[in-house]
Formats: structure tokens, C-alpha cells, sequence
């Protein structure tokens, strides 16, 4: 059960200064998890009885288990991923609690409507997220602004998430390359589309496999990572006769990630909703030139021509005329390519992300 937004509680709690120290409150859901563990610096404390109900739970009483660790550990300040979940409890307890600094961090990556909708009666409590925040950090302008529209009345601060440089730049042997190339089936003349992480509605990856009929046939799509929606490309393709043209290589560790963008092509995702998409990140960092739609956070990095192309939403017609522009056109690709790994390098790299976030949490705390 681990995406975007616990990585970068990972990667920046583990570059803090010694003098921080962590503890988390989260849902339980599977049984066979501890209550309680310590990951790296992290004191985690899981909170209900292991069932799928428990974040609901974590929602509306979490903010208990945060009171009775606060009695023994005085808490210098509450920090709470997303508005969801964590961020009702995180919300309840800065009610009860109005001395301890409250910062909200905005990772969210699911249509604003959707939200709204999942939300429900609970509308007015929402708000209150946003409202009862000192501080809120959000990981793309797209969500700043949504900050302010939900009646935040605090700073915002866009600080986005990073990328671990080291793993992407990384040169990959070209004889592992040459036998992952083999393992995929890639001929001497595919050309490979690639998209990694879940696979969901609002990632678009039914356009991808729909814009392979106006594709030549050396045009492959790897898709890497798991999910809801795979059963359902899967069908598609069988539907639209190109299965042979979809390679499912299943959810893999992020160093193997990295290695099978090395033999890809092209990164695709016509996002339909989007907080920022860490893919496209890791993509460029691996030298990889992106195609997105102009939605959510994708345009704080994505200049169209410039580090990436957009194409439009549901669209895979026009997918397919952006994929041939840039398998067609050398100059562009080698330009994209240079552009997104030097924007990533400058902005997006996890250090220089960590020392913003403890510049904002000593600021909060002095």
C-alpha cells in the first residue's frame, strides 16, 4: 500500500536533521500488519483492527490515539498527508489542541469532483482541513489554488515531490539492457511506450491502447505496475486486435522500474486528473521523453516542445499523432530529452525538496 505520498514522507523525513524525530498515525486495513513498528526513523502506530473500514475509522477517531501520544510526547507540531483520511483526524485533534502548529501537505491526485462527491455530508468538516491549517504545502500550483478556494487562511507553499536522481540517471549495462530488451520481446525495429504506476481511470491508459490502431505495428505499449483497470485493457486489446502489442510486465520495485524505462521509447500518460505525476518526473530523469495532457500539475513541468508534449484529453487519435511526431522527428526527441533531465536535475531532486520542508517545519515549530 505504498504511492507517491509515502515515498516523500519517506525520502524527506529520512533527510531531516537529527533533531526531528516522527511519529505516524495510519490505518490499519490488513490484518497481518503490526500495530505497531518503527520504519527507518518513523515510530508507525496503526490504528483499527486490520479491516478495509479502518481508515474511516483513523477519519473520525485517530485524533484519540494523536491526543494520548501527545500526553506523553509533547508534540511540537501535527503533519498531515493529504485532506482525506489522516487529515480529518489531524484536524479533530488541532481542534482540541489549538497551540500545536498544524501543517497540511496537498498530495492529492483524483479529480477535485470526485473528491467532492466522496466527500458527501461531511462537506462543512472538510473544509475545516483547510481552515484549522498554519500551513499548507502543496506538491503542484493546481492545488495551492484549491487550497485557497477551500478556505485556507494560512501561507501556501508550492514545494513539489522529488525524484531520487541517483536511481534514474544511473547508466544501465548494456547487456542487462540487451536481456530485458529480449525478456519484452522488443525487436531490433519496436519502438516501446511506456507507462508506470496504477492502473486507473483517471491515468487514461484505455486511450493509450485505443491510439495503437492508428499506430504502426512496431509501436508497442509496456505497461508497468497494477491495478482495478487492468482486466479492462486487457480486454480492450484483445478487442481492438492489438493484445500482441501490450506487454503487461506487472508491478516492479522502482530500481527495476528504472531499467525498463531505459528500453523504452516514449513515457504516455493522458491524465485525466493529475496532483502532479511523479512518473513523468522519473521518465525525464531516465532520459525519457514525455507525452501528458494539460491537466492538474503536469503543466508545472511540462512545456509543451520544450520538455514534453501535450496531447489531448480522450483523444487517441491525437495521442497517436503525438507519439509519430516524435518518433518521426530526432531533433525534438534529443530536445526533450536534454530539457526534462536538466529541469528535474534543478528542481526536483529529493535534497533540495527536503531542505524547503525542514525550512517549514523549523519555521512552524520555532
Amino acid at each position: 500500500m505504498i504511492g507517491g505520498a509515502e515515498i516523500a514522507v519517506k525520502e524527506i523525513t529520512d533527510r531531516f536533521g537529527n533533531d526531528f524525530q516522527f511519529d505516524l498515525i495510519c490505518a490499519r486495513i490488513k490484518k497481518d500488519l503490526p500495530g505497531q513498528e518503527k520504519v527507518g526513523r518513523i515510530n508507525v502506530y496503526r490504528f483499527g483492527r486490520g479491516f478495509f473500514g479502518d481508515k474511516y475509522y483513523l477519519a473520525l477517531c485517530g485524533h484519540r490515539l494523536a491526543a494520548r501520544l501527545h500526553r506523553e510526547n509533547n508534540y511540537d507540531a501535527i503533519w498531515a498527508i493529504m485532506a482525506s483520511f489522516g487529515g480529518f483526524a489531524a484536524m479533530f485533534f488541532k481542534k482540541k489542541n489549538p497551540a500545536v502548529p498544524f501543517l497540511l501537505t496537498l498530495q492529492e491526485g483524483d479529480p477535485l469532483e470526485y473528491i467532492k462527491k466522496r466527500v458527501g455530508i461531511f462537506s462543512s468538516w472538510f473544509s475545516q482541513i483547510f481552515a484549522q491549517a498554519d500551513y499548507i504545502q502543496a506538491i503542484s500550483n493546481f492545488l495551492a489554488v484549491w487550497a485557497k478556494k477551500m478556505g485556507a487562511r494560512c501561507p501556501v507553499e508550492v514545494v513539489p515531490n522529488g525524484v531520487d536522481l541517483k536511481l534514474f540517471f544511473a547508466e544501465i549495462p548494456s547487456q542487462e539492457l540487451e536481456g530485458l530488451k529480449e525478456k519484452t520481446d522488443k525487436g531490433e525495429k519496436d519502438k516501446f511506450l511506456i507507462h508506470t504506476g496504477r492502473l486507473i481511470k483517471k491515468n487514461g491508459l484505455i486511450n493509450v491502447v485505443s491510439s495503437l490502431r492508428f499506430l504502426p505495428d512496431y509501436v508497442k505499449f509496456l505497461v508497468v505496475g497494477n491495478g482495478p483497470d487492468q482486466q479492462k485493457l486487457k480486454h480492450l486489446s484483445e478487442d481492438l486486435k492489438v493484445r500482441e502489442r501490450v506487454i503487461f510486465a506487472g508491478e516492479l520495485s522502482h530500481s527495476e522500474m528504472a531499467k525498463y524505462l531505459k528500453i523504452s521509447d516514449i513515457f504516455i500518460r493522458p491524465s485525466l486528473s493529475e496532483g502532479l505525476g511523479n512518473s513523468f518526473l522519473e521518465a525525464m530523469a531516465a532520459g525519457v521523453p514525455i507525452i501528458g495532457t494539460s491537466v492538474g500539475g503536469i503543466p508545472d513541468f511540462l512545456g509543451d516542445g520544450e520538455t514534453g508534449l501535450f496531447c489531448e484529453i480522450e483523444n487517441p487519435e491525437n495521442i497517436a499523432q503525438k507519439i509519430l511526431l516524435l518518433l518521426g522527428n530526432e531533433n525534438l526527441r534529443q530536445k526533450l530529452i536534454m530539457n526534462g533531465k536538466k529541469l528535474v536535475e534543478e528542481k526536483y531532486e529529493w535534497n533540495k525538496i527536503a531542505a524547503r520542508m525542514e525550512a517549514i517545519m523549523k519555521q512552524l515549530t520555532a
